[in-house]
């Protein structure tokens, strides 16, 4: 994966406002998607979503804005140059990256924002001051996560090696000591949602009590 650059904890510092975030890691089809969906229904103004921005084509069923920022290589790498993200990277010719708008924007409502970021997104922000709680959700195996990948049938024989090249990657990477503060074995979903929901406990309660304040 190329990365790209990070302006650093410049930016972090402006976006510091607000709830402590939530950092999402993992490999493309581990569930990442799956359990923040549920989380978002069941603390609907608990937590927010940090829309990232790609330059991949939409795949179908996605919506502009709620899934995705769906914009050109120009636009976004105009924006990088600008310091308006907190860290981006390079993965399979498409570019994607989390904006210090998207954040701003989820903690202006008082919410938790989560980040789905991929691992070396992850090693970026852990440079900066965003000291975000970093969860890992991971597949039981490689095996699993191919067929979830194939049963999608959403990725040609190309795009699903890459995937899956990535995610050896990704779940070797994640064994660094220190790097996450949870990671979750998504072999069943309800229990991967209630260790889940465990960890943030203790935030979701802190901006509860924050609005009745």
């Amino acid at each position: 994966m190329i990365l790209g650059r990070m302006r650093g904890a410049g930016i972090a510092r402006a976006v510091m406002q607000g709830p402590r975030p939530v950092v999402l890691s993992g490999p493309s089809g581990a569930g990442k998607s799956t359990l923040l969906k549920k989380l978002l229904k069941d603390y609907e103004n608990i937590f927010g979503f940090s829309v990232s921005h790609t330059t991949r084509q939409p795949r179908p069923g996605e919506v502009n804005g709620k899934d995705y920022h769906f914009v050109s290589r120009e636009e976004m790498q105009k924006e990088i140059d600008a310091g308006e993200f907190i860290e981006h990277a390079e993965f399979s010719g498409n570019m994607y990256g989390t904006s210090k708008g998207a954040v701003q924007a989820v903690q202006a409502q008082n919410q938790i924002c989560v980040l789905d970021i991929d691992i070396q997104g992850v090693k970026n922000i852990k440079r900066t001051e965003l000291n975000p709680i970093y969860i890992s959700v991971q597949p039981p195996s490689i095996e699993i996560l191919e067929k979830r990948l194939r049963d999608r049938k959403t990725e040609t024989e190309e795009s699903l090696q890459k995937r899956l090249s990535a995610a050896r990657v990704d779940l070797e990477l994640s064994k660094e000591p220190g790097l996450f503060d949870l990671v979750i074995i998504n072999d069943d979903l309800e229990k991967a949602y209630s260790e889940l929901k465990e960890v943030l406990l203790e935030e979701i309660k802190k901006t509860e009590e924050s609005r009745k304040s």
